[in-house]
């Protein structure tokens, strides 16, 4: 056994051994996991050029089905996200030191897979979107490394074991965290069950690829896959109705009305997209405690 299988081996304590082979699995085969939860979805996919073994593929299979299984509720969900605004995420990667966090539900409304433990933060790893990999008709130009991996044993295991993933730097994922701000993609912040119950993933991504997102949209948020960012966009006094922000919501959550943009706040994740969107201005994120509280760590950390 390798160094970093065997330090994702010694994660789990002796009752939760069970959720090594499916974090070692979906890690190890992240695309093909994508690849069978867009298939599940009924999204189309493109055809792949390799397989895994057909054992693996079937447990792939049965991950994803255990997903789907347990998504309708906050008190059963096992893989979900939680929307972060820029600022939050910068956070996640710019950690200098272990962290444990047992997240309030204010801010994670989930059961299980809800708590931030970093180990070694300064480690992560950048991989190619899987969502984006996997459609059948990505959005073009497609950005591909924009999936983080932040902290161990993760971040070593997946940059050794998975071909589309390589160690980065914190100043690295800044940069690429930056840029997916500006080209209007989406921050999520991702939890799951099987690698410790905690955060481990960052998507940046758009609705037109990211699977989460397009569900979400589609299913109205009906199940819970994301979670608020914990804020809610705000239409100023001062718009003048350019248009500007038309169509840049990932949640399409903002349209035009007679001479002012009007925010659906049923739709609105507070991704603040918008916010820097809006030539002059108008448009502003503010706390909203229907949307739950913020992922801000250094908010976070002054309440422990």
């Amino acid at each position: 056994m390798d160094d970093s299988t065997k330090a994702l081996y010694d994660l789990y304590s002796p009752e939760d051994k069970s959720d090594f082979f499916p974090a070692y699995i979906y890690l190890k085969y992240l695309d093909h996991f994508i690849y069978h939860a867009l298939q599940a979805c009924g999204l189309p996919t493109k055809e792949r050029e390799e397989l895994p073994e057909a054992d693996i593929d079937e447990m792939l299979e049965a991950s994803v089905q255990r997903v789907a299984e347990t998504s309708a509720d906050f008190a059963t969900s096992v893989y979900h996200g939680k929307v972060v605004k820029l600022k939050d995420a910068l956070q996640l990667v710019t950690q200098k030191g272990d962290l444990s966090l047992i997240t309030p539900e204010q801010v994670i409304p989930f059961k299980v897979a809800k708590d931030i433990i970093l180990k070694n933060p300064e480690s992560i790893a950048v991989g190619s979107c899987a969502c984006r990999s996997a459609s059948q008709k990505p959005c073009l130009p497609p950005p591909m490394e924009v999936c983080l991996i932040v902290g161990e044993p993760f971040a070593s295991f997946i940059a050794q074991h998975n071909p589309t993933f390589r160690k980065s730097s914190q100043e690295e994922a800044v940069s690429i965290l930056e840029a997916a701000h500006e080209r209007g993609d989406v921050h999520c912040a991702f939890f799951k069950k099987d690698v410790g119950e905690r955060f481990y993933f960052l998507c940046n991504c758009c609705n037109c690829c990211c699977l989460g997102v397009k569900m979400w949209n589609q299913l109205e948020g009906a199940i819970p896959i994301l979670a608020p960012s914990g804020y809610l966009a705000h239409v100023g006094d001062d718009c003048n109705g350019c248009g500007s922000c038309d169509g840049c919501c990932p949640f399409n959550a903002i349209s035009m009305g007679d001479d002012t943009a009007v925010i659906n706040e049923v739709k609105c994740m507070g991704c603040g997209v918008c916010e820097d969107v809006c030539p002059i201005g108008a448009i502003s994120l503010e706390r909203d405690p229907s949307n739950g509280e913020p992922l801000d760590l250094a908010e976070l950390k002054g309440k422990t």
